[in-house]
C-alpha cells in the first residue's frame, strides 16, 4: 500500500507543478494534466501532436466535481451513473473552470466519473479535474497496456507512473454520451 501511496503523492506534486504525466487511467494508458491550467494542456497537445481545437476527456472524483466543469448537470445524469456498467464518458456544456483549450468547437467538454482507484485518489488530491487523452500519437491506436506505449511519448512525458505498469489487463476506451438540444443523452460512442 505504501507503494501505492507513494505513486499517487508522485503523480499529484508533478500535476501541482503544472507538468504532464502519463499514467493508467480506468481504461487506456493516458496522458495527463491539470485540467484548469491552460499552459498544462498545451504541453500536453504538443507532446501527443493533438491539433489545436480537439478536445480531450477530464476525468472527475464525484457528481460534484462534474458539476464544477459543466454549466448544465442533465435531468438524468444520476440515474445513468448509477446503470453504468464500464467507464462513461459524458459530453456537457462546458464551465469557465475548464481550461479553454479542453472546450470543444461547439462549447462542450467530455467529463468521466473515475472508479480506478488510482485516478480517483489523484483527482481527489489534486481537487481539480485531471485532463485523461491516450497515451498514443493521433491515428495511432490507444495502449490499453504500459508495453503498447510509444517511447517518444515515455521520454516526453515530464512524470511516468509505474503503478500497473506490468498490468496486462486490456481495457478499451470510455463508451460516450452526448448531451442533446433537447436534454436527453444520447449515445455517440459504444
Amino acid at each position: 500500500m505504501k507503494f501505492f501511496q507513494q505513486e499517487v503523492d508522485a503523480a499529484v506534486d508533478a500535476l501541482l507543478l503544472q507538468q504532464v504525466i502519463l499514467y493508467p487511467t480506468d481504461t487506456v494508458w493516458g496522458l495527463g494534466c491539470d485540467a484548469e491550467v491552460p499552459p498544462a494542456v498545451e504541453k500536453l497537445y504538443k507532446l501527443k501532436g493533438r491539433e489545436a481545437g480537439k478536445p480531450s476527456i477530464v476525468l472527475v472524483a464525484d457528481l460534484a466535481m462534474l458539476a464544477r466543469y459543466t454549466t448544465q448537470v442533465p435531468a438524468g445524469l444520476e440515474a445513468a451513473l448509477a446503470a453504468q456498467t464500464r467507464p462513461t464518458t459524458y459530453i456537457l456544456p462546458a464551465s469557465r473552470a475548464v481550461a479553454p483549450n479542453l472546450v470543444g468547437p461547439d462549447g462542450t467538454v467530455g467529463l468521466r466519473i473515475v472508479h480506478d482507484e488510482f485516478c480517483f485518489k489523484v483527482v481527489r488530491r489534486l481537487g481539480h479535474g485531471l485532463v485523461s487523452t491516450s497515451a498514443n500519437k493521433p491515428g495511432e491506436p490507444a495502449p490499453a497496456v504500459y508495453a503498447d506505449i510509444d517511447p517518444a511519448l515515455l521520454r516526453g512525458a515530464d512524470h511516468v507512473v509505474t503503478w500497473r505498469q506490468d498490468d496486462a489487463t486490456r481495457m478499451a476506451p470510455s463508451r460516450v454520451v452526448r448531451l442533446a438540444p433537447g436534454g436527453a443523452l444520447e449515445v455517440v460512442r459504444e
